[in-house]
């Protein structure tokens, strides 16, 4: 009989294989994007693997061919990525009782592995926290090896970059409808819809993210109660 680490590492890549082929192409474009400002490969590799934060990587490889200014770079990097503040928030009873293992779920958590972890529900006998570790480690290894990928052929080729980002946009609606599908009841998709449509038209395009992800968490707060209840009650 597989050891539970063994069964875990199963179940976790069937749901990590449509960030492997989202993963794949944009980190390679990453890795094209850097080598053609005149990186050497190796950074874009050692940036994916230890930074790990996708738009932050596009936006260092600028940052990096301007003048020094390490407090307006960590200013940029908070506000790029504060949406991960909530999501930590939104993890505190997950990550709970999984041991050491917290500590590469906490470094290692994108959007993606935040979704995939937050929403999926492992067979009974699958432990949790491995299911959890594996699907990061997978997400994080995808990442990598795109950028490794694109960090080689851009040696050799290159090609306009712009709009791949929408790769990720693209990913996020799969992983939405997926979920919607899975979901008998949708009143936290509509909460958080909801939301988001106030905040874009309050806020605008460029700002309305985090004042979105105030809002839902202020009314999934308030509302916790009522919401569990009705989750488990049956249709």
């Amino acid at each position: 009989m597989a050891s539970p680490v063994r069964r875990a590492a199963r179940a976790a890549f069937p749901a990590t294989i449509p960030i492997l082929a989202g993963f794949t192409f944009l980190g390679a474009a990453y890795g094209i994007y850097m080598t053609s400002l005149g990186f050497h490969p190796i950074f874009p590799i050692l940036m994916s693997f230890f930074i790990f934060a996708g738009s932050i990587e596009f936006i260092t490889a600028n940052l990096l061919l301007m003048a020094f200014a390490p407090f307006q770079a960590f200013l940029l990097a908070i506000m790029v990525n504060a949406r991960h503040l909530f999501y930590g928030l939104s993890m505190l009873e997950k990550y709970h009782s999984v041991g050491k293992k917290k500590l590469y779920l906490i470094f290692g958590m994108c959007d993606e592995s935040f979704s995939i972890n937050y929403t999926a529900k492992p067979d009974p006998t699958i432990d949790k926290g491995w299911f959890m570790f594996f699907v990061t480690l997978y997400n994080h290894m995808y990442w990598v090896g795109g950028s490794t990928l694109g960090a080689v052929l851009g040696q050799f080729i290159t090609f306009n970059t712009d709009g791949l980002l929408f790769v990720m946009t693209a990913l996020f609606v799969v992983i939405f409808l997926e979920n919607w599908l899975q979901e008998k009841r949708h009143t936290s998709a509509m909460i958080g819809l909801v939301a988001s449509v106030a905040a874009l038209m309050i806020f605008g395009a460029n700002q309305f993210v985090i004042p979105a992800m105030i809002g839902i968490l202020i009314i999934l707060i308030a509302f916790r109660k009522p919401l569990e209840r009705r989750e488990v009650k049956p249709l």
